[in-house]
């Protein structure tokens, strides 16, 4: 009994502290891009960056994104995912130091190398939730999202203050997000101490190299396409809300206001929605609340402009944006059969989500230097809503993306 006791405590130990490993590394995975927004025109003024050059800070890790969710899974299966994580960690905390120094060069080296680093965990934190807490997807899940997006509000709303309030300056404002990541590198060691890579690459992958790949699979290119679209709307929102609102009549201040909101009020539905999809047999009704909420708030920008009804709007289009990159992770380990098939995919709909977010700012961008008007902005991103719900209702079905022995 005494031996079964002992064996169940430190089971429990080693839980809690997986638990607060994935909520440090989450708490790194957002505030160093999101923090650069803000202080844009100050790199460009002290470097003299032109506007181009100074906007692709933003692009950049989404680029690193897409190209290094192909690369993780494999990472994972070589190195094992604690390990990969960790020295994705330390990838993400070189890029920090690198970019502060002021030096051009060195600031566009960092940024790759931020995006890097955080595209790994990305990638493989689902395959760690898969096979560590099977039974508690939805509710881990929500805690690493949750965490996530409370750092990138934190990220794009401490940047500014820390650079010309504290009178850091813009390096020291970008440098200090340093810190979160060396506390996630400690608190991540335990999960690496003492590990056999061999064996535990071999539990947590499974047993066999899946015969069919995951590109071929319809669901698993549902779920990546529910993904893309929804981050392309995403990082559009992010990039264009404030002009949107300018144009819409609402003064520069509270536009900027309006996007601080529109990423807070998504946080307790980020958290809410994978622990409801968890529960649900298919997740049809929580992408149709989504969607129905996106339809709501276009509607109200393209059609209204009175102040009351664009801040419903807005809130509506922020709850939607929170509950559905939650729920697009969720889905990532709920269609994969097991930790291996969960990386693959993870890899597969990060990438794709990624180049399409990368896209998304600059089509738009286009479509207002061509129309000199955000309407057509607010139309398309309509058309996106409804190709979230298309992609989102087929993602839901009760189905893996690959069978449970391949």
């Amino acid at each position: 009994m005494s031996t079964l006791s002992a064996e169940s405590q430190a089971n429990r130990k080693a839980a809690i502290l997986l638990i607060i490993g994935i909520i440090f590394v989450a708490f790194n995975l957002r505030p160093a891009i999101t923090s650069v927004g803000p202080l844009i025109p100050v790199i460009r003024e002290s470097t003299g960056m032109s506007n181009s050059l100074a906007g692709t800070l933003t692009t950049i890790p989404l680029l690193s994104f897409a190209v290094f969710s192909l690369v993780a899974p494999k990472l994972g299966l070589r190195f094992g995912n604690q390990l990969a994580i960790f020295f994705a960690l330390l990838t993400l905390a070189a890029g920090i130091l690198i970019r502060s120094s002021g030096v051009i060069a060195f600031i566009f080296i960092g940024t790759a190398l931020i995006g890097i680093g955080i595209a790994i965990c990305n990638v493989l934190l689902p395959g760690v939730i898969k096979f560590s807490f099977p039974q508690k997807v939805g509710l881990m899940t929500s805690i690493y999202t949750m965490c996530m997006g409370t750092f990138a509000s934190i990220g794009s709303g401490l940047s500014f203050p820390l650079s010309e309030s504290l009178g850091l300056g813009w390096e020291n404002a970008l440098a200090v997000w340093v810190i979160i990541t060396v506390v996630a590198l400690i608190v991540w060691l335990p999960q690496i101490k003492g590990q056999s890579l061999r064996k535990t690459t071999a539990a947590q992958n499974g047993t066999a190299k899946s015969s069919a790949s995951m590109w071929s699979s319809r669901v698993a290119w549902h779920v990546t396409l529910f993904m893309g679209f929804q981050s392309f709307l995403f990082y559009s929102l992010i990039t264009w809300i404030p002009d949107v609102l300018q144009e819409l009549g609402m003064s520069l201040s509270m536009a900027g206001w309006m996007l601080f909101w529109l990423q807070l009020v998504g946080i307790p539905f980020s958290f809410a929605a994978p622990i409801l999809a968890d529960k649900l047999e298919n997740q049809k009704p929580i992408v149709t609340g989504i969607c129905s909420l996106y339809f709501i708030g276009f509607t109200g920008l393209i059609f209204f402009s009175h102040l009351f009804i664009i801040i419903i709007s807005v809130i509506c289009l922020g709850i939607a944006q929170g509950a559905a990159i939650s729920l697009a992770l969720t889905m990532i380990s709920l269609r994969a059969a097991n930790a291996r098939h969960a990386s693959l995919l993870s890899g597969m709909a990060q990438s794709c989500g990624y180049l399409l977010a990368a896209l998304g700012p600059v089509f738009m961008g286009f479509l207002y230097d061509t129309f000199h008007t955000w309407q057509p902005f607010l139309y398309v991103s309509f058309f996106i809503a409804i190709c979230i719900l298309w992609f989102g209702l087929h993602a839901s079905e009760n189905r893996y993306a690959l069978p449970e022995d391949e």
